[in-house]
């Protein structure tokens, strides 16, 4: 079953969104899931299990998009589009954030360390990528995304076009 949230009148949007305070929404979400789960009698280690279930629900709801946006479930046919699978995405991303603000005080800071230390596998400092990795016998590592490594014929790339760009981290 799909789910769809009505959207807010053209123009309107979250307080909070509009002034940039997304760390602020994230820990206010986090608080406020805390605060209900400790009303219903849950120790704060089924709390943080309990939202990496989420987590892993919404990452499923993600792919499940992806299949309907392909089209390669026979008995749906294309029943998302990739505007879809952008907005269950984000939810992951947003359920992530408040599963990490939920397991520790210090999540916007923690984030930003994991980020810089992740992204350095992929960047250099000016922003620029990296060479490709390269194998035991010199050859470049193909990704695990695609047989060939690439990202697929011409012009395919992902959602709108554009070309896969996730780091993979």
């Amino acid at each position: 079953m799909r789910r769809t949230a009505v959207p807010p009148p053209a123009g309107e949007r979250h307080p909070r969104a509009a002034d940039g305070g997304d760390w602020d929404t994230i820990r206010d979400l986090a608080d406020a899931f805390n605060r209900l789960d400790t009303e219903n009698g849950l120790q704060p280690e089924e709390q943080w299990t309990l939202q990496v279930l989420k987590l892993a629900e919404e990452v499923g709801e993600a792919a499940q998009a992806v299949i309907g946006a392909r089209g390669t479930n026979p008995r749906k046919g294309h029943s998302h589009s990739w505007t879809d699978v952008e907005d269950e995405v984000a939810d992951a991303v947003i359920t992530g954030m408040v599963a990490l603000a939920r397991l520790r005080p210090d999540a916007q800071e923690h984030f930003t360390a994991v980020l810089a230390r992740k992204s350095a596998n992929f960047l250099r400092p000016d922003g620029a990528p990296r060479r490709h990795p390269t194998a035991v016998h010199g050859e470049p590592v193909r990704s695990p995304r695609l047989p060939d490594g690439g990202p697929g014929p011409a012009g395919a790339g992902g959602p709108q076009g554009r070309p896969d760009e996730s780091p993979g981290c």
